[in-house]
């Protein structure tokens, strides 16, 4: 996994998990607590309920995202660019200043006035944002999107068949297209990608969101930290039937399970209690170990693969040819055999690269997802226990 320096402010494995918190100087933007258009009001928003609340970095929204408004051209975005600056140079507090736009010509503009870092939100639609990112040498996020600067975050509006094929159009499914839609044009050496919850296009549903948060690790395969926006997302407040302003606790819930599970960056309207959230995933999230040879060349780093979904997209990656099942590890306890059924398993467990130990009640059966797929096809394994096992039709659920 790649870290990435954010003017001077790491983001990766290697660092505490990151605040963005939201300033917008749109008047379109839906979420009033945010929104400002004097520079002095803002900057003293930016500073008591952003930095003093522990923001890491500041990201500023030119425009509402919303669908059902117009899209600004970048004259326009430009034209509103003063009242950012002067907010910025107003602030007194210390943080990371990140311009959200889908414009090359504006990120260009914005980083010329002492802005340090991009928020694509159109994920390079515009096929100028990398370079200029690279030239400026800054960290940029970038959401998952189709080729259209019109239509961010809509990544069912892309047009699968051309971009890839009718065949690998045809089988994805929408995490698929969530992940293709971040590798297209490429991502540079300080990329954060972002997999784009929320209602961007009428056709992404809330299942959409929900099976892409459940597959988050899935992300850490294109080897660059991750930036997630879940805050008071319709995907979780629907959960617990909550309005927006009710919306926080269950934002916070999904915040320390995004962080357990891989993400580096959490955008929010909440900037203290979210903070608090992330420390709690980062404190239970499990150690990736990491180390580097002496002559710097050799490195090794534990990647927390938990599927073979996950294990696969670091395989691809690297372009290798493997079985991902056979990567993954996971342990089961088995209860109710007599004497005979666990010497039976016992030996089923050994032809197959799994292994099973038993106590006097209570056994463990444990392998790699591609063992024990293998185990569940076996006519000696129990039924009820096949069952739950990798391709043994509850495990794959």
């Amino acid at each position: 996994m790649q870290n990435v320096d954010a003017a001077g402010l790491g983001i990766g494995d290697d660092h505490p998990p990151r605040i963005m918190g939201v300033l917008n100087v749109s008047e379109e933007s839906p979420y009033d607590p945010s929104v400002f258009d004097d520079p002095g009001e803002a900057a003293a928003y930016v500073d008591d309920e952003l930095i003093d609340e522990g923001c890491d970095i500041v990201d500023v929204g030119l425009e509402s995202a919303n669908k059902k408004f117009d899209v600004l051209s970048a004259a326009q975005e430009i034209d509103r660019l003063d009242t950012a600056v002067e907010t910025l140079e107003s602030t007194s507090g210390d943080a990371v200043w990140s311009i959200e736009t889908r414009y090359a010509e504006v990120a260009e503009a914005a980083l010329d006035r002492g802005f340090d870092m991009v928020n694509d939100i159109a994920g390079f639609a515009d096929p100028e944002m990398p370079e200029v990112c690279r030239e400026y040498d800054v960290a940029v996020a970038k959401m998952a999107s189709p080729p259209d600067i019109t239509k961010p975050g809509a990544v069912r509006a892309t047009p699968w068949a051309e971009r890839t094929s009718e065949s690998w159009a045809e089988s994805a499914d929408y995490v698929d297209q969530v992940y293709e839609a971040l590798k297209q044009n490429g991502l540079t050496d300080k990329t954060i990608v972002d997999p784009a919850f929320g209602r961007w296009s009428e056709n992404q549903t809330v299942a959409d969101d929900r099976e892409t948060f459940r597959r988050l690790r899935e992300f850490r395969g294109l080897g660059a930290p991750t930036l997630v926006s879940i805050n008071r997302k319709t995907f979780l407040r629907s959960l617990a039937d909550r309005s927006t302003e009710e919306a926080l606790p269950v934002s916070l819930a999904a915040t320390s399970m995004a962080v357990e599970r891989g993400a580096h960056v959490i955008r929010t309207h909440d900037v203290s209690e979210t903070r608090d959230a992330a420390l709690v995933g980062d404190a239970f999230a499990p150690e990736r170990g990491r180390s580097t040879g002496e002559d710097g060349e050799l490195s090794a780093a534990e990647l927390d693969v938990t599927t073979p979904g996950e294990a696969a997209r670091h395989f691809e990656r690297a372009g290798v040819a493997a079985d991902p099942a056979a990567a993954v590890g996971r342990l089961y306890a088995v209860g109710g055999l007599d004497e005979p059924a666990r010497e039976a398993l016992r030996s089923a467990a050994a032809a197959t690269d799994c292994r099973f130990v038993a106590g006097d009640e209570e056994g463990f059966l444990w392998g790699s997802a591609g063992a024990l797929a293998d185990l569940a096809t076996r006519t000696d394994v129990p039924r009820a226990l096949a069952r739950t096992l990798p391709g043994g039709g509850w495990g794959d659920r």
